[in-house]
């Protein structure tokens, strides 16, 4: 078969392969005035234009990249597209053997070789469209998103207007409470589908920071992970929990704080004595001087004592020692610290700085 025989038969080609994808497309319910319907339309006559007349592939394989793209964005699957071509390329095989002109069967088949081979590569062209439209999206949204997390927790509120934009921008309702959770690990996305309920994630800093509506229990879908859950409150308190998350999640990668998914609610000593690096330093090595550096018995006994509110029987009977060995201790203490084992400030210094020194004892 000639190429002259086959621009010859352009216009019969494209008549009958133009009625098999309007047929194809109202079977699938589409409409065929709309982006997709002249998109396709488009589609077709460039197809069998190349097909007939041995043009250059490139551009046609660019407008059906196109058509994968408007695929995605449309809401259609892939192979609803390829199923239409395979059709249309049935037509198109059908029309040529009625109309072989001076072909042979063997030249025919060469043809038809060709032919899907080249509706493959169409549909090739149309599968990395659409692949390449669902990548832009997500990352389209996975952008929106961090940028909505990124007002909530930032140090200056946002306006109100400024905010429900970002939110209907994002598609994410605002929930009248929350809680910011920080996971060790970068698959934020993952981790925000896993949650479930309305959930979103981003990467800040190294680690994913996810929002999750109150009464969502994320735990499950963080087992097997470092995560610290920050306390639950109104929307508008979404920095301090996300704060108060990231220096738990710190504290756990550093040995702090123990593994796997924890509640900063109940680890809230710790973050306190934590939360300004070097200031607990300062304050032990001030209050704890007489003791010139010494984190032997009289340290346990002084931190046993003043948790016990100065009783000696509980305070030796956490130290699993006899009560007069405590008290021989007191009297020791008393000697270094002096009138500061009666000052309730001084006690409270006393015990948090021992605290911070002691980490089983946290």
């Amino acid at each position: 078969m000639t190429r002259t025989h086959l621009q010859a038969l352009h216009p019969v080609l494209l008549e009958r392969v133009l009625a098999t994808v309007r047929d194809a497309m109202r079977t699938q319910g589409r409409s065929l005035s709309g982006g997709q319907g002249h998109g396709l339309t488009l589609g077709v006559e460039t197809a069998v234009a190349t097909f007939t007349s041995g043009a250059e592939l490139d551009p046609t394989l660019a407008v059906f990249a196109g058509l994968g793209r408007t695929e995605y964005r449309e809401g259609h699957r892939v192979d609803a597209l390829r199923s239409i071509l395979m059709l249309g390329a049935q037509t198109l095989w059908s029309a040529l053997v009625e109309h072989p002109g001076p072909a042979e069967p063997p030249e025919l088949y060469v043809i038809a070789a060709g032919l899907f081979g080249y509706v493959d590569a169409l549909a090739g062209a149309a599968a990395e469209g659409y692949l390449d439209e669902q990548r832009d999206a997500a990352q389209d949204w996975a952008r929106l998103r961090r940028r909505l997390i990124t007002l909530l927790i930032q140090p200056d509120p946002p306006s109100d207007a400024a905010l429900l934009a970002a939110a209907e921008a994002a598609r994410w309702p605002l929930p009248p409470s929350l809680c910011a959770v920080s996971v060790e690990g970068t698959d934020a996305e993952h981790l925000a589908r896993a949650a479930g309920g309305g959930a979103i994630a981003t990467v800040i800093d190294g680690a994913t920071r996810l929002l999750a509506p109150s009464g969502l229990n994320v735990s499950r879908a963080l087992s097997g992970r470092r995560a610290a859950r920050g306390p639950t409150v109104p929307l508008a308190g979404a920095r301090q929990s996300y704060r108060i998350s990231r220096k738990a999640l710190e504290l756990q990668q550093s040995a702090r704080l123990p593994d796997g998914v924890i509640d900063c609610d109940e680890h809230l000593l710790a973050l306190l004595l934590a939360w300004e690096p070097g200031v607990v330093d300062r304050l032990a090595d001030r209050v704890l001087a007489p003791l010139a550096g010494q984190r032997g018995p009289l340290a346990d006994t002084l931190l046993a004592w003043l948790r016990a509110q100065g009783q000696v029987i509980p305070a030796a009977e956490a130290l699993h020692t006899h009560p007069q060995t405590v008290r021989y201790r007191l009297r020791r203490l008393r000697d270094l610290f002096g009138a500061a084992l009666d000052d309730p400030d001084a006690r409270l210094a006393l015990q948090l700085a021992l605290t911070s020194r002691t980490p089983a004892a946290r």
